[in-house]
């Protein structure tokens, strides 16, 4: 049975993000453009345009429609930035954040997911502003610093320190931060040398590990 994508897409993209307040039009086009079901494998891609996370294997997930969005609208991408992803995953959430930005720097600890995010994004054509590493993204990645926003697809007991440090200025930084079973996403923003924070949603992540992460 063939399945109409472009119609889970559109659907997705009115009734699970437009209709809960996701008003950033850029953020809505991307995710109108980008085949999520192709970051998912096998018997789950099937889920792709679910209102929920779903597995994409070595016990991660790809995030909730919905909350890519959010996060990706915080950030207030207009084009020019430099942004780092922590928490790759299968490639999904930069693809989107590429489409909104200059450049995307995306880490993943995990080997396996970080040579098959490479491999998703080159098929669905979004891999052209991305670079993709394999390393604790808990620690950022110095050599890219700074950057003009930071996104985090791990739920981590605190800020890592190394992010706000890598944080340009101005700049601004998303993190859900909590315990295991829950978190709020944080909305950092660093302005004239000062930190400020927005608490924007409660959410569960998958743990985010890494020396400054769950061990």
């Amino acid at each position: 049975m063939s399945v109409d994508w472009a119609a889970k897409r559109n659907a997705m993209v009115e009734r699970q993000l437009r209709r809960r307040g996701i008003f950033d039009e850029r953020v809505l086009e991307a995710m109108a453009g980008i085949a999520r079901e192709l970051f998912i494998a096998g018997e789950m891609r099937i889920c792709a345009y679910d209102d929920g996370p779903v597995s994409i294997g070595h016990g991660q997930t790809i995030s909730q429609p919905y909350m890519t969005a959010l996060m990706a609208q915080s950030l207030e991408l207009r084009g020019s930035e430099t942004v780092l992803e922590v928490g790759a995953g299968s490639g999904y959430h930069a693809a989107v954040l590429a489409a909104l930005a200059a450049r995307v720097i995306a880490i993943e600890l995990i080997p396996e997911l970080a040579e098959q995010a490479r491999s998703n994004l080159e098929a669905a054509g979004c891999g052209a502003n991305i670079r993709v590493i394999c390393g604790d993204g808990s620690l950022g990645f110095p050599a890219g610093a700074p950057y003009d926003a930071i996104s985090v697809a791990a739920g981590a007991p605190k800020v890592p320190p190394a992010l706000l440090e890598q944080l340009n200025d101005p700049g601004r930084l998303v993190i859900p931060v909590g315990d295991l079973d829950e978190q709020q996403l944080r909305v950092i923003v660093k302005n004239a040398g000062e930190l400020t924070t927005q608490m924007s949603a409660v959410c569960r992540f998958v743990p985010l590990r890494g020396g400054a992460g769950w061990r």
